[in-house]
Order: C-alpha cells, then sequence, then structure tokens
C-alpha cells in the first residue's frame, strides 16, 4: 500500500489518514496552502497559541504575531526565538484609529478585551474579570509599518479580540487588496459591551468582497454545553473566482 502515497506525492497531492484530514486545524493549514498565502497576521496572539497550532499542524510560512500585553509579548518573543520566519510585532492593540485606549487586562489573559464585559460574560466566566486595567496604543493595521513594509501580496488576517473585531477590521481596510483571507472570532453570544453579533460580523465581511469558506468550533461554556462563540474563515471572492 505505500506505493499510493509515492504515487500520490509524485503527482503533487498528499495522502493523509482520514482523521487527520478532518481535523479543523489541518484543514485550515489546507486552505492556506491552496490559497497561496506568504503571511499569516496574528492580530491579538495572546501567548502564541494559535501560530503554535499553525507549527504543529504543518503550516511553514511566515508569521506575523501582534499583542499588546507586555509580558504576553515577552512571551511570544521566547516562543519565536528559535523560528525565523515568526516574527513579533509591536505592542499595540488594533482598532479603527491610532490613539490610545484603556485594556482590560482579564484573569484569563485570553478575555482581555479594550470592551467592557457584559453581565452574561461575568455570570458565566467570574475567573475572567479584570484583574488591572492598561493603557495601550491603539494603530490602524493598514499603517503598521511592519506590515506596510512587508512584500507579501496574499496575507492571511486572523484576528481574535474580544468583541474588538470589527473596528479592527476597519483599520484593515488599506490591505485588502493584498489579505486574500479572513479569520475572525464571532459572538454567538454577547460577551462584550459593543460587540458585533455573528450574523452582523458575518455581513460586514461579505459586503467587504469575502465569502464564508469555513466554520471552526470555538469556546463552549462547560456547564451548559452551549458554544458562545466560533470562528469565521472567509476568503476574497475576486481572489478565488468565486461570487
Amino acid at each position: 500500500m505505500r506505493i499510493l502515497p509515492r504515487l500520490a506525492r509524485a503527482l503533487g497531492y498528499e495522502v493523509r489518514p482520514l482523521r487527520k484530514a478532518r481535523d479543523p486545524h489541518r484543514q485550515l493549514v489546507n486552505l492556506l496552502e491552496r490559497s497561496r498565502v506568504d503571511l499569516v497576521v496574528d492580530g491579538g496572539a495572546n501567548r502564541g497559541q494559535y501560530a503554535a497550532k499553525l507549527r504543529e499542524t504543518g503550516w511553514r510560512g511566515p508569521i506575523l504575531s501582534i499583542e499588546p500585553i507586555p509580558e504576553l509579548r515577552e512571551e511570544l518573543l521566547r516562543r519565536a526565538a528559535h523560528d525565523p520566519a515568526w516574527q513579533i510585532g509591536p505592542a499595540v492593540a488594533l482598532g479603527a484609529n491610532r490613539g490610545r485606549a484603556i485594556l482590560e487586562v482579564s484573569g484569563e489573559s485570553d478575555m482581555s478585551s479594550l470592551l467592557p464585559r457584559t453581565p452574561t460574560l461575568e455570570r458565566l466566566s467570574p475567573s475572567s474579570r479584570p484583574v488591572r486595567r492598561i493603557e495601550v496604543e491603539v494603530v490602524r493595521l493598514d499603517e503598521l509599518p511592519e506590515l506596510v513594509a512587508d512584500p507579501a501580496r496574499r496575507i492571511f488576517l486572523k484576528l481574535d479580540l474580544q468583541g474588538f473585531e470589527g473596528p479592527a477590521l476597519d483599520g484593515a481596510r488599506g490591505l485588502f487588496p493584498r489579505i486574500v483571507g479572513l479569520q475572525l472570532e464571532l459572538a454567538l453570544v454577547t460577551l462584550y459591551e459593543g460587540e458585533l453579533d455573528w450574523r452582523t460580523a458575518i455581513d460586514r465581511v461579505k459586503a467587504f468582497g469575502y465569502v464564508p469558506w469555513l466554520f471552526l468550533p470555538g469556546y463552549v461554556e462547560p456547564r451548559s454545553g452551549r458554544e458562545l462563540q466560533m470562528d469565521g474563515v472567509f476568503l476574497r471572492a475576486d481572489a478565488i473566482g468565486t461570487e
């Protein structure tokens, strides 16, 4: 049976076990490869879980991680130290306008946000309450020097900003001609004041010219089993030849 994988590779294909082929992260990496992505931008990188999972699942292309919380950015620098294709950007938050803002640093670091928590989040996740507030610089992604100067022409932008994906997406508009794909955290339940619900977020992304392509499981509330968030992956219609 070993002749089949060799024949497939000779024809430019790869045979993988069915279980791996169905893994959502493997599906995402396959999509990055098929879309000829030459840079993944990881907005709201936290401790680098997303980038590390991409590496674990086979993505070897360039990654730019952006995280505003100083100690988490330091951890990112340590994790990326031996990976020359993994770049860590400045300690900034992403938004629609340049300026400064107060970031609520959560007891669960991946729940930190520029937006206030809703009573629903306070009830569902008491451990995610803010432990401190810090002032951070906010920049538009399409004005970030590290990205503007990058030669990448087929960017995949992932935003996981705890409700602030809408403003950050508005701040990336100047890069849309170079962004072939998006991955956004979508709120099935409103956890932050002012965040877009999943229907509005999808409509906005479609208005920008991106079509829904893949949905990935997100955070499930353990006690009820209800999914509160999911990730939507979108591809730019004109870049993939579909409407």
